[in-house]
């Protein structure tokens, strides 16, 4: 996937600016794809330049001007023709997974430390996730929303970002936890022997 997709997704619910598009990426769109905002401003030139987008000044009182671009019907047909491709296999790289990995041969605390950091970012992270999932679905029960609503596309990928938040903070936390009483573990066995 390339962040073209990924920023002509975002814009399918309308026209949004520079700005409204990197708080976008910032909730919603960043449990499947992450884009610093200087590579969604590029990208978002890049887009307008091959016309899959179209910009727009919106001119305010008492603060900037602002461009708000929307997807054309080019930028459809291209996610159109994104949306059938076969997708990739989901590749994970994750420096903390690695450092478990290796924990074995190093001190576990600064490693426990991070697990229990992470666990907290995607704990707000998962809050944050629910109550867009609440938004969208309005009045709407869950099922009634996923069979009769509007936006069921964010509101699916909005679900993995749920599962994900939460079994990330799920995993970090038992990990720690595991983490932990070995390390306890540990400390009686060498109590006992040098006692």
């Amino acid at each position: 996937m390339a962040l073209r997709h990924a920023v002509l997704a975002a814009l399918l619910d309308g026209e949004y600016s520079g700005y409204q598009l990197t708080k976008i990426f910032d909730i919603g769109v960043s449990n499947f794809w992450y884009a610093a905002p200087q590579q969604l401003y590029a990208e978002l030139t890049k887009l307008e330049a091959g016309g899959l987008v179209t910009g727009r000044e919106v001119v305010q009182r008492g603060r900037p001007n602002k461009r708000v671009f929307k997807v054309t019907e080019s930028g459809l047909a291209e996610l159109a023709a994104y949306a059938a491709a076969p997708a990739r296999p989901l590749v994970l790289r994750d420096d903390l997974a690695v450092k478990v990995h290796a924990v074995d041969l190093l001190d576990p605390a600064p490693v426990i430390e991070q697990l229990r950091d992470r666990a907290r970012e995607a704990g707000a992270k998962l809050e944050i996730f629910e109550r867009i999932l609440a938004g969208l679905r309005g009045d709407l029960d869950e099922e009634t929303f996923l069979r009769e609503g509007e936006h069921v596309g964010p509101y699916l990928s909005g679900q993995a970002g749920c599962r994900l938040a939460r079994e990330t903070r799920d995993w970090c936390l038992s990990t720690a936890r595991t983490l932990e009483e070995r390390s306890e573990r540990a400390r009686e066995r060498i109590g006992k022997e040098t006692s």
